[in-house]
């Protein structure tokens, strides 16, 4: 019985990963223009480390192996929309998420680059940061929607009005331009500590080899009501996000296990992130918050 059932099962996890395979040739032998911005620029340019992508994986493109797709179909099954309170979104079921971090600097240029921007997650292959552009341009999710994290003072929901002003002198700018620019270089420097901590860490204890087997558990754990039980992440890539975002004094510090534990992708999706609401294990600081969602990817096929 284990036999034949290996054989579709090879079958599937073959064309998987020629697809994939075939995507990344695609993405690495693709002509690009100097000078000529294509779409995807011009939304990363919207981008700022602290800014989480939320992906609708699609199972069935699951190269990383037939636990992997387990995992994501488990994730979707149990994990998905059960969150209390209403989402930002009407459509998907988000079962992934990552970071934006900065991108490693080797010149001065690099800082104030958006194409430099990293996306840092746990993933099947471990706790990678891998290029922001790349990683759009090779995903075959469903859907990939930008969550914009907005600091205190910030108003990124106005078109440009605080995007000039990194470069600045101080005595050009107002208090609350000098307030937001603080906070974002905070939040800046202290991503890339975490950025490099944790890729470190997840090396040296080979996370690759536990995402998968922690994410079945997880999903398991929370749909038969055992998250008190958790001795781990009910989501790991949503746990990586929420431990960065509080390393960066964004989001408030859980010193619960079980609630630091129990975050969910879709929590992020939610609009009650507010300091000391106690049914969203999500929850930003006074001032913080996330900004209406942003489509970068739509594949409805």
């Amino acid at each position: 019985g284990i036999g034949v059932l290996s054989i579709p099962v090879g079958a599937w996890w073959y064309q998987a990963r020629r697809k994939r395979e075939e995507i990344a040739h695609d993405v690495a032998t693709r002509i690009r223009i100097p000078g000529q911005q294509t779409v995807d620029d011009f939304l990363i340019e919207k981008c700022r480390p602290g800014d989480v992508l939320v992906f609708d994986r699609r199972w069935e493109t699951c190269a990383s192996g037939p636990w992997a797709a387990l995992a994501c179909i488990l994730s979707k099954l149990l994990l998905c929309r059960h969150s209390e309170g209403a989402r930002s979104v009407e459509r998907g079921e988000f079962n992934h998420i990552g970071i934006i971090v900065p991108g490693y600097e080797k010149s001065r240029h690099d800082e104030f680059d958006p194409s430099n921007f990293l996306l840092l997650e746990a993933t099947p292959q471990g706790i990678v940061a891998r290029s922001l552009k790349t990683r759009l341009e090779r995903t075959q999710s469903r859907s990939v929607l930008l969550l914009q994290l907005n600091a205190p003072g910030e108003q990124r929901d106005f078109v440009n009005l605080d995007d000039d002003y990194e470069e600045m002198e101080e005595s050009q700018l107002s208090s609350r331009q000098l307030s937001v620019r603080r906070a974002r270089r905070h939040v800046e420097k202290e991503l890339v500590k975490f950025r490099d901590s944790w890729v470190s860490l997840g090396e040296k204890n080979h996370f690759k080899y536990m995402f998968s087997t922690l994410s079945i558990g997880g999903a398991l754990a929370h749909g038969i009501g055992f998250n008190q039980y958790l001795s781990g992440p009910v989501s790991p890539s949503a746990w990586l996000v929420v431990m960065a975002l509080q390393q960066a004094a964004a989001a408030q510090n859980v010193h619960v296990r079980n609630e630091r534990w129990s975050i969910k992708p879709e929590d992020f999706l939610r609009a009650d992130h507010k300091l000391g609401n106690e049914s969203n294990p999500l929850r930003l600081r006074p001032g913080w918050r996330f900004l209406a969602p942003m489509a970068l990817r739509e594949h409805h096929v």
